[in-house]
Formats: C-alpha cells, structure tokens, sequence
C-alpha cells in the first residue's frame, strides 16, 4: 500500500506542480495589470491634486472612453480570471481522477479476484520489495508457504464451485492472521505465500497461531458440512546472500514435511 501511494503522488507530483505554476502565472498577469491600471489613475489624477486647507482636493474631468475603456478591462480581466481558475481546477480534477483510474487498474492487476490477495503476477515485485526493505535496514524476513490439505478431494466431492469458496475463506482468514506490513499472495492453485516483514523465524510462530485459531473458528462454524479445513505450513527466513528460489524453496520443501509428518485425520 505505502509502494502504491508512493507511486500515485510520484505520477501527480510533476503535472500538479504544472499546474500550480500557471496558477501562478494567472494570478502574476492579474497583478501587473492592476499595478498597471493603479499607476495609470495615479497618472491622471496626480496633476489634478492640490492643497485646500487641510485636505487633499483633487478636481479634475475623465473622458468617457477613459472610464469606459477601464470598465471594460476590469470586467474583461475578472472573466478571464475566472475563466482561468475554473479551467485549472477541470483540468486538476481531472487529472487526479485519472491518474487514481489507471493506479486502480494497475493495482487491480495484481489482485487475485478469488481470494482478494496478491496473485503470482505480484509475486516477484513485492518479494524483492520486501527483500530491500530488510537489506536496508539489516531487519529479518520470513516467508510462509501455505497448502490447503486435501484440497483435491474438496473438488472432487462438493464441485469446483465450494473449492473456490474455500480458497476465497482462506484468503480471507490469512490476511486477518497478518499485519498492514505484511503481504498474502496466491502462489498457485491452494498455495500461498505470507511475506512477514521484520519478522524472523520464531517471531512467525505467532502468525502461525493466529492462522490456526482462525481456521479452528472457522471449522466449529461448520461452513461446510463434512469438512473441517486445514493446511500445512513451511517456515523459512531469508539471510543476505540468499535468492528468492532459495528461500521459496526451502519454505516449499518445510511445507511438504510438515504435510507428511503430521497424521491429518481425513478432512471430508
């Protein structure tokens, strides 16, 4: 999120800054004609002054044309003020709205509609996001890899159509489980992947837990008859030095341990 405003304000910065200046440049025109028109009365009326007592007396006669020449520009110079600032302000709306319209798209792109999280598209840049992050400030980095067990039989037994509920609760239960710093992405199929940003290993024990209470509220909820859901999770901390296939891979290899090491009692 911090990464999308960062771009949207990079995309405004430049045209609104445009756009202020010929703001400026509005308002700059306004002013040198109005010094312009005060010095030109000053002009007139300054031969025309003379002392009376203790007071200014100033007589004197302005031709017609003159007053209605000075008329005519002021209401011509108020109309293309406001016919100005109006055009700046369509064009400034205009011109957000825009920029926030493609930064949706853009955004969009990279959102699983299933379950609402990072689709694999994402998966390369916010990994590498989060691997400068903990570069740059030598914090930890932990990567959960997560499989629904099972999930096949799912399929097999209630459709294609509760598979895709299922995988959309998930999705939903694991970004509970996360914080605002931390990201979910669908890896494939009923795989995803937690990036927990300044997190190291043991300290990603306690999204684990959350995980697992989750889906335990969500089991004696009975959402789906016959079938209690769970997964299995790899655990795996990324160290300076090591690529992102090394890393996914030790968390995909822990994964499938914790699958085959445990004793699941048959979830349909």
């Amino acid at each position: 999120m911090q990464r999308n405003s960062e771009s949207l304000l990079s995309r405004l910065a430049p045209q609104l800054s445009r756009l202020e200046k010929r703001d400026w440049e509005l308002w700059a025109i306004v002013s040198v004609t109005g010094v312009l028109v005060s010095l030109g009365l000053v002009a007139v009326t300054l031969p025309s002054m003379f002392l009376q007592r203790d007071n200014i007396h100033i007589e004197f006669d302005v031709p017609r044309p003159l007053v209605l020449g000075l008329i005519v520009l002021m209401v011509l110079m108020n109309t293309y003020l406001v016919s100005r600032r109006l055009e700046l302000r369509r064009v400034r709306e205009e011109l957000i709205s825009t920029t926030l319209q493609a930064q949706l798209i853009e955004q969009q792109s990279f959102i699983d509609p299933l379950t609402d999280v990072y689709n694999r598209k994402s998966l390369g840049d916010i990994t590498q996001r989060f691997m400068k992050h903990a570069r740059r400030l030598g914090n930890p980095l932990t990567f959960l890899m997560i499989d629904v067990d099972n999930f096949k039989q799912v399929n097999t037994k209630f459709g294609h159509l509760t598979g895709d509920t299922v995988l959309a609760e998930l999705g939903a239960i694991l970004k509970k489980a996360i914080r605002g710093s931390d990201a979910v992405i669908r890896y494939g199929g009923d795989e995803f992947l937690i990036c927990l940003a300044d997190t190291d290993s043991d300290g990603s024990e306690t999204v684990v837990q959350r995980i697992d209470k989750h889906i335990k509220d969500w089991n004696s909820a009975s959402n789906l008859d016959s079938f209690n859901l769970a997964v299995s999770i790899g655990i795996a901390e990324w160290h300076e030095g090591e690529s992102l296939d090394q890393v996914l891979d030790a968390a995909d290899r822990k994964m499938y341990q914790c699958k085959n090491a445990e004793a699941h009692a048959p979830s349909i």
